[in-house]
Order: structure tokens, then C-alpha cells, then sequence
């Protein structure tokens, strides 16, 4: 038996301990769920428990005793955000007016979770319907950051922040339309990869369908990339899925990921087409990112983009989805609805069509000049967050502001132009709360954020601390 509680340990020790039979996935659920017990009541972090979870940690148990393992997580506890059907369960989208049904059918990504084995333990909360970065919602109240549960998670993967920080498993899925998985990672110290657009199939999408990406929330990089490797398997219901290629079927994405950045060239972003705020923290995370990049063999140097505002372009993208999603609601349902969406959705959803086609051709516009970027530049670094989580009961005031100040200024960008990026830890601000740096790559190019998120962990370890 490891002497770390079995809870906090990675996706591949647990794999690793199964192995040599010094742990099963039933020792580990087991830890899992006294851990959820004592601490999930102060964090808020599930939706719902799977009963079924123990069931299915004791079939596992038996392959690993036969010698038979089913797949790459065979027994390892996930978590699935609900935005994301499972099936047997109701999606509700933390809204009061979604239905409580259950649905029939898993997503593909929960699908293929289970095909690989994985023992889902629950739903994890969200914002309602994602729309926004801090972690509440009405259907489900606050959920708070186990750092200190004064602060928010963040959002709108709030609950599989608040469960990777806490020791809820290895492994959490989350979605991110315009920072939704790298947010809560970076404040609750956590590593969250969105990939590049359609390389996770999603269906039903959500409201966000043109920029929404599922991803990995994990506690260490090659975590992230296994968990990334079961997800990214084509699925023709999706139709925006990337079909798999000779050396995309069946990858695992941790193959490459020890290479190093020797001979990459990186450009530290400093002006995402506006002025995006940065605090002193977010600052000296990049240069000390930017120094542990050089130091392994990368050319950094600052480089600015040539970028059209994509805070105007984004705002468009929202403020269309939030008016649909509002309009498309039953009116006598429209007051359970977050006000918060019905203030955005006033404010920025009343467009014509040439302006939302508009909006549609400056998106393309940002795609572009990051793929002219990314001629010149392997990746791309830049802060992840412009400071660190509000508290979490703060009042959501000014959302269509706050979306520019204090929420997704580093990270909508991204969604637009359908790269990857990935956010990693780098040590602790000055309040003792998680700090972290993003880095991003030309669209396909996962490979890439990886290596360089795995590059930056093993020069700066940062080990998400047993927060009792």
C-alpha cells in the first residue's frame, strides 16, 4: 500500500498500483468517497453521486485480479460536468429550467471514458448553461475553492475545479467556451487543456456550440494527456468532430510528451489585441514560465500579434448565444434563468444579421492572424487569468465588463481561433493562492502544449497540497 492517500494520487500511480496489485479500484473509490463525504459538504462540488460507481470499481477489480484490464483507465475514478449527458441521469445545466429527466444516452466522451474502463463517481457543477466564470448557479448555489472556500473555483467548470483541488480522483472533465476549463484550473492549481476545436466530440453541444471544447482537468500534465488520449476519439454524431487520421487513431497523446522544447520557438504575448489587465502575479508567472522555457533549449522572445480586438468579436459570439438561449426558453421558465443572462442577452444579443455575420468574419480574422502568428512561432505564452478568484460570493455586477476585466481577457481568444492551449501551475501568489501560466499552439497542435506545459512541471513542481 502507497503511503499517499490513494485519493490524491495520479491517474497513472493508481494504474501503476493496480498493476502490481498493491491497490485496487475499490481501495481507491473508497477514498475517494470518504474524502467526498468530509469535504464535498463546505465545496459544493457535485451535482449528483453515481451509486453505481462502487458496482463498477469491483468489476474493475476483478480484470486487474485476471490479469484483463479493459482499457488505459481501467478502475481510475472520473468526474463528468453537467453540461455533458450521462446516461441514467438528468443534464440539468445548473438551471432551474431544464428538465430533471434522466437522459438515455452517454455523450461520446463519456462513452469512450467508459469503454477504457473509467469509474464515474458523479456530476460536477457548472454555471448555468457555462455562461459565466464565477462558480454559482441557481440551480445548485456556490461552489468554492478548497484553497479557501472564501474564493470561487471559478468557472463554469466549478465543480471539477473544486473536485481536482480537493482530492475528488485524478481525472475531471470539463467544457470551455471562452476559458471554461483553464479558469477554474488555474485558481484551484490544477493543469486544464482545452484542445483544439473538434478534436473532443460533444453532443449535444451547448449553447457556445461554434467555440465550446471539452477537456481534461487533472492534477499533472501526463494525467491530462492520458485522460485527452480516451476523449479524442471521433464520433459521427458530432459533425464538427476531426475524423482520426493515421497518427490520431487511437494516440496516446503522452507519447511525445517527454520531448522537451529544445529548438521551439515561443512569443511571450503581452497584448492580446486590447488591453487585457494582468496583475503582478499573472506578470511573474510568465517571465518565470518564459526563463524555464529558455533554460530547456527554446528561442523566447517577446512578440506582439497583429490581432483585430477579440474582445469585440467574442462579446458577439456570447451575446448571440445568450439571446438564443433565452428566446429558445418557455417564457413562463424565462425568470429561473440566471438575471445575469438576460442582462447580456439584452445588451449584447440584439444584432442585425450582417452584424452577427460580421461578427462571424472577424472571428475568421482572429483565426487567421493566429495561424500567421504561429509561422513564426511554435508557441505562444501568456498569463491564463488577470489576477486571482474573486470571492465566491461576491455578486456578479457588469457581467458584459467583467467578461473583459476580470474573467476570460487571456482566454476567449483562443476559443475563437480553435487552437489549443493549456494552462499549468506555476507556484503560489502572493495571498497563497494557486498561480498559473497559459501556453498555446497552431490549431492541431496539441502535441505541442503539452511538451511545453510537461516542461514547465518538471522544473517547477507544483504539488496540489492535501487541503483539509
Amino acid at each position: 500500500m502507497p503511503d499517499t492517500n490513494p485519493a490524491l494520487l495520479p491517474a497513472e500511480a493508481m494504474l501503476s498500483e493496480f498493476a502490481r496489485r498493491r491497490l485496487t479500484p475499490v481501495d481507491v473509490l473508497q477514498a475517494v468517497t470518504e474524502r467526498v463525504a468530509r469535504l464535498n459538504p463546505a465545496l459544493n462540488a457535485f451535482v449528483v453521486m453515481n451509486p453505481h460507481a462502487l458496482a463498477t470499481a469491483a468489476e474493475s477489480a476483478m480484470r486487474w485480479r485476471a490479469g484483463r484490464p479493459i482499457g488505459p483507465l481501467d478502475g481510475v475514478p472520473v468526474t463528468v460536468k453537467d453540461l455533458v449527458d450521462l446516461a441514467g441521469f438528468p443534464t440539468r445545466r445548473g438551471s432551474r429550467a431544464t428538465s430533471p429527466e434522466p437522459v438515455s444516452d452517454d455523450a461520446p466522451l463519456v462513452a469512450s471514458l467508459k469503454a477504457a474502463g473509467a469509474v464515474i463517481i458523479g456530476k460536477t457543477t457548472t454555471t448555468e448553461f457555462g455562461w459565466k466564470s464565477p462558480g454559482d448557479c441557481p440551480l445548485n448555489g456556490i461552489t468554492r475553492n478548497p484553497w479557501n472556500s472564501d474564493y470561487t473555483t471559478g468557472g463554469s467548470s466549478s465543480g471539477a475545479g473544486a473536485a481536482g483541488a480537493a482530492g475528488f480522483g485524478p481525472l475531471h472533465v470539463g467544457t470551455d467556451a471562452g476559458g471554461s476549463v483553464r479558469i477554474p484550473a488555474a485558481w484551484c492549481g490544477l493543469v486544464g487543456l482545452k484542445p483544439t476545436y473538434g478534436r473532443i466530440p460533444q453532443w449535444p453541444h451547448s449553447a457556445f456550440a461554434s467555440v465550446s471544447c471539452a477537456g481534461p482537468m487533472t492534477r499533472t500534465v501526463r494525467d491530462a494527456a492520458l485522460m485527452f488520449s480516451v476523449m479524442a476519439q471521433y464520433d459521427p454524431r458530432d459533425p464538427f468532430c476531426l475524423p482520426n487520421d493515421d497518427r490520431a487513431q487511437g494516440r496516446d497523446w503522452r507519447d511525445d510528451i517527454e520531448d522537451g522544447v529544445e529548438d521551439l520557438t515561443v512569443g511571450i504575448l503581452r497584448r492580446p489585441g486590447f488591453d487585457a489587465p494582468a496583475d503582478a502575479d499573472a506578470v511573474a508567472a510568465v517571465e518565470q514560465a518564459a526563463n524555464i522555457l529558455a533554460d530547456a533549449g527554446a528561442d523566447v522572445e517577446e512578440a506582439p500579434a497583429d490581432l483585430p480586438d477579440p474582445s469585440v468579436v467574442f462579446a458577439r459570439v456570447w451575446g448571440a448565444a445568450l439571446s438564443r438561449l433565452v428566446a429558445s426558453t418557455p417564457t413562463q421558465l424565462v425568470h429561473l434563468l440566471d438575471p445575469g443572462i438576460c442582462e447580456v442577452a439584452a445588451a449584447l444579443g440584439g444584432m442585425t444579421a450582417v452584424e452577427f455575420m460580421d461578427g462571424e468574419a472577424l472571428r475568421a480574422q482572429v483565426g487567421h492572424a493566429m495561424a500567421r502568428y504561429h509561422q513564426s512561432y511554435d508557441l505562444l505564452l501568456c498569463p491564463t487569468v488577470p489576477a486571482g478568484p474573486p470571492l465566491a460570493d461576491a455578486p456578479t455586477d457588469d457581467p458584459v465588463r467583467a467578461l473583459n476585466t476580470a474573467w476570460a481577457p487571456w482566454t476567449f481568444t483562443f476559443n475563437l481561433s480553435r487552437q489549443p492551449a493549456i494552462t499549468v501551475p506555476m507556484g503560489t501568489r502572493a495571498n497563497g493562492l494557486p498561480n498559473a501560466v497559459q501556453i498555446a499552439a497552431a490549431q492541431f497542435r496539441d502535441d505541442l502544449v503539452l511538451r511545453a506545459a510537461r516542461a514547465i512541471e518538471l522544473a517547477a513542481p507544483f504539488e496540489v497540497a492535501d487541503l483539509e
